[in-house]
């Protein structure tokens, strides 16, 4: 029974960790510290925060990875949400390894606009997208972040005569489509942009830069 005791602690996940990007969200765990619990198979169930009985999330059931999508499962997304874990490994299960509390919309990470850029001969017109959830309108297509939150565009034009590493801030707003004006001719300006939500505080990292030679 002791061994079996040592067994059970030894292939217990750890780090049992909810990530979410733009309301994608997916549980992840580490194996225990025995060598052999990397063989282990694991059971994934969740709950919102208040409810007394677990769900058993049958895709993550008895599963060799480490990771579960609960993407579908956490949708309400401002309800707070916990999953926890348990191994199983030559007939022993390991206690359960409980998440810590995750609620969608406070915590999800919001990512960048995507960035279009056309030019003239002194000016540059930038177009910006919000990012998509995964969750979709009766149509079929993906709700948009800006559905779910106050969000600005923020979009910053970089010089790179001057230095690639300085980026100015032209714009800040809601406008999808902006244009900047009054440019050099034969410079080159890259754009990058991100999402900005006033009422956390919280922006999103920059986009990709797109660059454009007047």
């Amino acid at each position: 029974v002791l061994e079996n005791q040592d067994l059970q602690d030894s292939i217990k996940p750890q780090k049992v960790e909810f990530h979410s990007l733009n309301f994608n969200t997916t549980l992840h765990w580490q194996p225990g510290w025995a060598g052999e619990a990397r063989d282990a198979l694991y059971f994934v169930q969740y709950k919102v925060y208040g409810q007394s009985t677990w769900q058993n999330k049958d895709e993550c059931w008895g599963i060799s990875s480490h990771v579960c999508d609960l993407t579908h499962e956490t949708s309400d997304v401002q309800e707070p949400y916990y999953s926890r874990v348990r191994a199983a490994l030559a007939g022993v299960y390991s206690n359960w390894s409980l998440s810590c509390r995750f609620t969608p919309w406070r915590e999800t990470v919001i990512g960048p606009p995507m960035v279009t850029v056309a030019h003239s001969n002194r000016s540059v017109t930038v177009k910006l997208q919000a990012p998509r959830s995964p969750y979709k309108r009766k149509r079929g297509s993906k709700i948009p972040m800006t559905n779910f939150y106050d969000l600005l565009y923020q979009v910053f034009i970089i010089n790179n005569l001057v230095d690639e590493q300085h980026r100015v801030l032209v714009y800040e707003g809601k406008d999808k489509v902006i244009r900047i004006q009054d440019l050099r001719p034969g410079v080159s300006y890259c754009i990058v942009a991100k999402m900005y939500m006033p009422m956390l505080d919280h922006s999103s990292a920059y986009s990709s830069r797109q660059c454009t030679l007047l």
